[in-house]
């Protein structure tokens, strides 16, 4: 999609309403320069390969309901999102319409085209609102798991065999699957054009507590979605609601919540749509803000959730620091800055720098460099030990843990001259992880360095 555009521009304005000249300057200007975007083109999969998930999906057993409320859906829509389903490779689905509308337009066109016994269609006697909708949807899906998807988006061709494949997979490892999801993409109102890929980490509590970054193609066991149903009062956030209600059931296991790696689902955009106009729901981030506050409040953590500058996007303030309030966190580590450019902070196991080289202001891809999550190695330049770990930090690094005066993280100066940083880091996490515990990276928590590699007093 172009850069500049009539949607860009309402965006760009409304940004500059919320968060000022200096912070739009800065959006703009990543923008422009392309940095938070990265080159995309969908591939659909070969016609060989769905002839191939065709054949494998006669020895799978799982059984699948797609649930969707539909209103007033548009003709060019709803023939697509019916054949989207009915084209699927994975033949054990039943499709569950929920139709709103007032008058029978719906159902007359739900009737002419349908032709499988598989679709299922159900006249609402009102509108009750989405969640309401979703849940008397609910109550007709049969399937070993339910798959929800809006009444103008479309699934891949392979989305529901990939989804049966690793629940499959997972049951002959000795594990139930409670929830899966897949990335992601956007297509334009006729689609065919497709962007914005939406490429997604495996489960991370954290990432989600910063955004629902979970979103499409969501899937969830039968039993569990029944037992949570979806709650009005959080409508335009239902999704979002229901994802941490499942998780915080589910006790935050991560073994049980599942990432399929390929985009299998196509979010469109047109006037009407959140995906095209965010500022079309704004009640929606406000219903995603309670939805997080609950979240914590039922986990007893005392904190306070606060929008970020980009819609849909929060931060959880945590009372005397996350530490304090959360047993699953080993660590805390913040964002090390050099010559205003991310030089360390969170790292993957083998020591990449997340989002090395991004200028200062800058939110890059999906905003998820200026979002708090989980990570695997936190740098020790720039990381708070949780106290019961303190014998562990001296084990491992050699020194006693102590931290700068006035400060909360630990003083590097008490490390010996020549310490490589990264290769200590990467052993004290892989330490700290192996006792169960999360690491948390907030780049809101900055330490800069000169280019010689000093910290520069605060």
């Amino acid at each position: 999609m172009s850069k500049l555009s009539k949607a860009n521009v309402k965006k760009t304005l409304h940004y500059f309403k919320r968060n000022g000249i200096k912070n739009t300057c800065y959006a703009i200007a990543e923008r422009l320069s392309g940095s938070s975007e990265t080159a995309y083109q969908f591939v659909p999969v070969s016609l060989q390969e769905l002839e191939k998930q065709r054949n494998l999906a006669m020895q799978l057993s799982v059984t699948f309901s797609i649930v969707v409320p539909a209103y007033r859906t548009g003709e060019q829509y709803l023939r697509e999102l019916i054949a989207c389903v009915k084209n699927q490779t994975y033949p054990r689905w039943e499709l569950i319409l929920a139709d709103a509308t007032e008058d029978d337009s719906v159902e007359k066109l739900v009737r002419r085209i349908a032709q499988d016994a598989r679709v299922c269609y159900i006249r609402l006697p009102e509108n009750g609102g989405i969640s309401e909708n979703t849940n008397k949807a609910l109550a007709y899906a049969s399937g070993d798991y339910i798959g929800l998807l809006d009444h103008d988006d479309i699934l891949t061709e392979d989305a529901l065999y990939e989804m049966a494949a690793a629940i499959e997979k997972k049951k002959r490892d000795g594990i139930e699957i409670q929830m899966l999801y897949s990335d992601e993409d956007k297509c334009d109102g006729e689609g065919k054009h497709f962007f914005e890929p939406n490429i997604k980490t495996d489960f991370n509590l954290d990432l989600l507590l910063s955004n629902n970054y979970i979103c499409h193609f969501l899937v969830i066991k039968q039993d569990l979605i029944k037992e949570l149903g979806f709650r009005p009062e959080y409508d335009g956030a239902q999704d979002y609601d229901l994802v941490l209600r499942g998780v915080a059931k589910l006790q935050c296991c991560d073994e049980k919540i599942v990432h399929i790696p390929k985009v299998l689902y196509h979010w469109r955009c047109h006037n009407a749509s959140t995906a095209e106009n965010p500022q079309s729901k704004m009640y929606a981030y406000d219903a995603g803000c309670r939805a997080l506050q609950d979240f914590a409040d039922r986990q007893g953590w005392k904190t306070t959730v606060q929008p970020l500058q980009h819609l849909g996007f929060y931060q959880m303030i945590y009372k005397e620091g996350a530490l304090v309030q959360r047993k699953d966190l080993g660590a805390v580590g913040g964002r090390l800055l050099i010559g205003n450019k991310t030089a360390g902070g969170g790292m993957t196991a083998d020591g990449e720098v997340l989002y090395q080289g991004l200028r200062k202001g800058y939110s890059g891809y999906l905003h998820r460099a200026v979002l708090s999550q989980n990570v695997e190695a936190l740098d020790i330049r720039c990381i708070q030990i949780r106290e019961e770990l303190w014998p562990l930090f001296q084990e491992v690094t050699g020194v006693p843990y102590q931290t700068i005066p006035r400060d909360d993280l630990f003083d590097v100066g008490t490390l010996p001259e020549g310490t490589d940083y990264v290769q200590l880091s990467l052993k004290l996490s892989e330490a700290i992880r192996s006792l169960g515990y999360r690491l948390l990276y907030t780049p809101d928590c900055v330490e800069k360095w000169n280019v010689g590699k000093h910290r520069i007093e605060r």
